[in-house]
């Protein structure tokens, strides 16, 4: 057959002997793998076995005549062999002539040859296959199995880039190490979940040397993120951070589409303009993430179908903006006004507002608040509202003090009431039934005026002793204390106990009024118009409150009166209790359930060059009142009082967290009269712009309708009513600072005039999960520990203070010695020798922190707050007297309430995780430093693993209990 003659062809000719492979009998051809074919060339084959040979030989193969010879000889003997079995030529594939290439050195005795041979073919033929696949760079033994079930190489230059992307822009992080050290942990056949994780685990090892790492592990789980629901959208398997550039506009547009599909996102959501709001992503926001942050949010808060999270970070901040931006005219605007704020952390909503913003049941409260009747259809009604509430995932705060005493006269059967406990007990069994929407446990406070005849019993409902019927373990309790019972503990008299079916008018009076009524039950005591009653010394009482809120954690302390004195809302009811966390002071009735929506501004972020700048905080503020006061227009309410107060009263909680990040970020200790100062002038100006915020939102939107006859009306603000504290209760037992800063008269006029939109404006909540997310210490929490492991419903999680550890490598202090050491004294830096004093002080921690400052601090922003703070007391070294001390300096320094006691033992946990066998560095214990704060840091309580901060090496505790200073039921 003619050929052409631009057609080179490879003709062999095989005479018997001939060496010469340019003579021609046949025609071979060979097929490639990509099915094209061409002609026959021995060459190739002599090549390949030549580099086989110098694979096993090194270079000297290469001058060796030897192995040229054999080289020669084996090539013609595979010719050889084609010849026999197509005498007439014909085609070849390409493994048929690599087959016979493997068995020619195989029965040549070249076994390592062969296998070089063998590893060369593999490793081409992975690199073709990769190519196909899109792989770059695969690795020479490691193959993916993908979900499929299908398996291809993994990918070493996208694994460079992923860790690269997560390196980069941090200091003192090392992207090499991260990848050798990841590798050596994968096996042939790992999942690609399994390849994430190898990553992740090898950079959060390093957390605790260098803070950076835990950037670096969060946006390494972003990879795993982004390939979950990248793919469940149907956009792509897998994408980098510089994908997301293009690729969050096209996931937000289908995301939102398909959440309409699933019945999970208000079908509203579509009638954004999708395009423009996706292009106001910056998927940039992404690397701000912590990983304890960035896991929380995958783990309890992305919207998910049969488990699959469809949701990413900066969607989900978009979807919050566009659920609380429903109502508002231009809605697109606000929208990205509201995803700015909350996508820079500059603020963030409370967790029901995350869990709900934009979807079907938009339940965005975080705080309930009733009043439980003295009738058994109100008692179980109460209890059925907690159920309905609760499952909506809401905190509950309920007043119990109506509800007759035991031994009360019972009208209708004419018997003896059982009192309060039994259904207390329900109410526990009712928030351990109904959790928060299968999200989060239940959380039920429950309150008791320190004058109801069953006090003494519910002191004692967290004992683990006793009859277990009347034990509510998983419920919080709180006294809720009469100005008139601290004076009379100071007085060392005696106080009476009532049941309130004989003095029911107890309950909604405070102040002057409720101590010269109070009185005159005593007096009918003494008359015998009363005969149900209890005398006992208040001194004795107190006593047994601290001694139990010491034993058990429970009641907390919180006070009644300056609650009420310094309520905006006096005309409108009374303040009869707190909230699951003590920083909510509203009133309650039969027909109202107080309702409370809460967020934070995150003061860190708002520390610029080493100063508070206060003009970023006025716009946070501004734009987070506004948010708030959207949630109660959009809010779902499980009950109708819960309506019908949050609409007539409509309060909000705006509060801060970051606050020790923002002391660490302008050089100053907690425990200093410096922090004091900063806690006062801070809480003015978010009190200041937070005021002026909702009169302006009344002059655009209205004023709230119970409005004329509250404090506000009359000019009345919060640091105004300090004075009717005083007066009522009497200036030697109140000692406030009453100082201010702004312009409060021009806040004073304009309220006047325009009104306000909100009863109440600011609570400062615990944040214990929102705070995570925002990768800053809690509320304004000391720091707990430089050095821990924290535990919660993601995991466990090394913390390191960052400042801390930058401030010590500028002393270059920085070293495994160091690290090793703060383990050992739980990450406290007292002890040890070589850190300079103004480190030590700066840098102490929660019990190395005298309790006075932290209720100086408070007191100083109580002043500015129309509601009332979470605030937990640390105390080293417990005693009767600090307690009392303590307890009793809050008191008169007008704090409204006070949540968890924190109490630290003198003794030490042994360690078990550091060098050694012993529980010693290196078989060396280090000396103590004198007056060192040291031992067990659980807090008091009758759950012993229950706090979520443990040292390093210490036993893990139950997640998120009901025990723990940081409890998220409710943040």
């Amino acid at each position: 057959m003619a050929t052409s003659t631009d057609e080179r062809r490879h003709q062999v000719a095989l005479d018997d002997g001939s060496q010469d492979h340019t003579t021609h009998r046949q025609v071979l051809r060979i097929i490639k793998r990509t099915g094209d074919t061409v002609e026959f060339d021995p060459g190739k084959i002599s090549v390949a076995m030549s580099k086989a040979f110098l694979a096993v030989e090194g270079s000297n193969a290469s001058g060796s005549s030897r192995i040229r010879e054999q080289v020669e000889a084996l090539t013609q003997s595979i010719v050889e062999t084609f010849e026999r079995r197509m005498p007439e030529g014909g085609t070849l594939h390409i493994e048929d002539i690599q087959d016979q290439v493997e068995l020619a050195l195989m029965r040549s005795g070249e076994h390592k040859v062969a296998r070089a041979y063998v590893l060369y073919r593999e490793e081409h033929a992975r690199a073709r296959a990769a190519e196909q696949q899109g792989i770059e760079r695969p690795h020479p033994t490691i193959n993916v199995t993908q979900p499929d079930g299908s398996r291809r190489p993994l990918d070493l230059a996208r694994i460079e880039t992923l860790v690269g992307d997560a390196c980069s822009g941090l200091a003192n992080v090392d992207a090499k190490r991260i990848v050798e050290e990841s590798l050596r942990n994968l096996y042939d056949g790992v999942t690609a979940d399994g390849v994430a994780t190898a990553l992740m685990m090898t950079a959060r090892t390093l957390v605790e040397k260098e803070p950076n790492y835990t950037f670096v592990t969060a946006r390494l789980l972003q990879d795993n993120l982004r390939r979950e629901a990248l793919s469940f959208l149907g956009l792509c398997e897998e994408a980098t951070f510089g994908d997301m550039a293009t690729l969050y506009s096209r996931a937000f547009s289908t995301y939102v589409a398909r959440g309409i599909e699933f019945e999970q996102l208000d079908p509203r959501l579509a009638e954004f303009d999708l395009e423009r709001l996706g292009a106001a992503i910056d998927y940039e926001r992404d690397n701000q993430f912590t990983y304890l942050g960035l896991q929380t949010l995958y783990d309890r808060y992305f919207l998910h179908r049969d488990g699959v999270r469809y949701e990413l970070p900066q969607v989900l901040f978009m979807r919050v903006a566009m659920g609380l931006a429903l109502e508002e005219d231009d809605r697109d605007a606000r929208a990205i006004e509201f995803y700015q704020l909350l996508a820079s952390f500059d603020y963030m909503t409370s967790t029901p507002t995350l869990f709900n913003a934009g979807t079907v049941r938009s339940q965005l409260s975080s705080c309930y608040l009733t009043t439980v009747p003295d009738n058994l259809e109100g008692i179980y009604g109460a209890i059925r509202d907690n159920a309905m509430l609760s499952k909506w995932a809401g905190g509950l705060g309920n007043d119990w003090t109506p509800v007759r005493a035991l031994g009360s006269y019972i009208k209708g059967t004419n018997g003896k009431s059982q009192g309060i406990v039994p259904f207390l007990k329900v109410v526990n069994d009712t928030a351990v039934a109904v959790n928060q929407g299968g999200k989060r446990k239940g959380a039920v406070c429950s309150y008791l005026e320190s004058w109801h005849l069953d006090i003494e019993e519910f002191l004692e409902l967290r004992k683990n002793t006793g009859d277990d019927r009347r034990r509510t373990h998983d419920m919080n309790t709180a006294n809720w204390v009469p100005d008139l019972f601290m004076k009379r503990v100071s007085e060392e008299k005696e106080w009476t106990l009532f049941s309130p079916s004989v003095c029911p008018d107890l309950h909604d009076l405070y102040g002057a009024a409720f101590e010269k009524r109070y009185e005159e039950y005593e007096a009918m005591t003494r008359t015998g118009e009363i005969k149900l009653y209890k005398r006992v010394p208040a001194k004795d009482l107190w006593r047994r409150m601290l001694s139990m809120l010491f034993e058990t954690g429970h009641p907390w302390i919180t006070f009644k009166d300056p609650c009420n004195l310094r309520s905006p809302q006096r005309h409108a009811g009374v303040v009869h209790s707190s909230n699951l966390c003590t920083e909510i002071t509203l009133n309650t009735s039969a027909d109202e359930i107080a309702v409370c929506n809460l967020g934070s501004i995150n003061l860190a972020a708002h520390i610029v060059d080493g100063r508070l700048d206060s003009e970023k905080l006025k716009r946070s503020v501004k734009t987070a009142v506004r948010m708030l006061d959207n949630v109660i227009d959009i809010n779902y309410y499980a009950v109708p009082q819960a309506r019908r107060a949050n609409f007539r009263h409509r309060p909000v909680g705006l509060g801060l967290m970051g606050f020790q990040d923002a002391l660490y970020k302008q050089g100053i200790a907690y425990a200093s009269q410096q922090a004091v100062d900063f806690a006062d002038n801070s809480m003015e100006l978010i009190s200041y712009h937070a005021i002026e915020a909702s009169s302006d939102l009344a002059a655009e939107r209205g004023r709230y309708e119970s409005f004329e006859g509250s404090l506000w009306s009359q000019g009345v603000l919060p640091i105004d009513s300090v004075n009717e504290l005083a007066r009522e209760r009497g200036e030697q037992y109140l000692q406030m600072d009453t100082s201010a800063t702004q312009d409060w008269q021009r806040i004073r006029d304009k309220v006047r005039r325009q009104g306000m939109r909100n009863s109440n404006v600011m609570a400062i909540a615990p944040t214990a999960t929102i705070s995570n997310i925002c990768g800053v210490t809690q509320s304004i929490e000391p720091t707990y520990q430089n050095l821990y492991v924290k535990s919660n419903l993601s995991g466990e999680f090394t913390v390191v203070n960052s400042h801390m550890v930058h401030a010590l490598k500028e002393r270059d202090l920085w070293d495994e010695v160091m690290i090793n050491d703060l383990k050992y004294y739980d990450g406290s830096l007292q002890p040890i020798e070589r850190i300079p004093e103004d480190l030590r002080e700066r840098y102490a921690t929660a019990f190395e922190i005298e309790p006075r400052w932290i209720v100086e601090a408070a007191s100083r922003r109580q002043k500015w707050l129309d509601q009332a703070q979470s605030l937990n007391l640390y105390i080293s070294g417990v005693s009767g007297r600090k307690l009392d001390n303590t307890y009793r300096m809050a008191w008169q320094l007008g704090l409204k309430t006070t949540y968890y006691l924190r109490a630290q033992a003198s003794t030490r946990l042994e360690k078990s995780t550091l060098k050694g066998t012993d529980g010693k560095l290196t078989g060396v214990k280090p000396a103590a430093a004198p007056g060192a704060a040291t031992g067990d840091s659980r807090p008091s309580s009758a759950a012993p693993a229950a706090d979520p901060q443990q040292p390093m090496g210490s036993a893990p505790p139950l997640a998120c209990s009901l025990d723990d200073p940081d409890c998220e039921a409710c943040q």
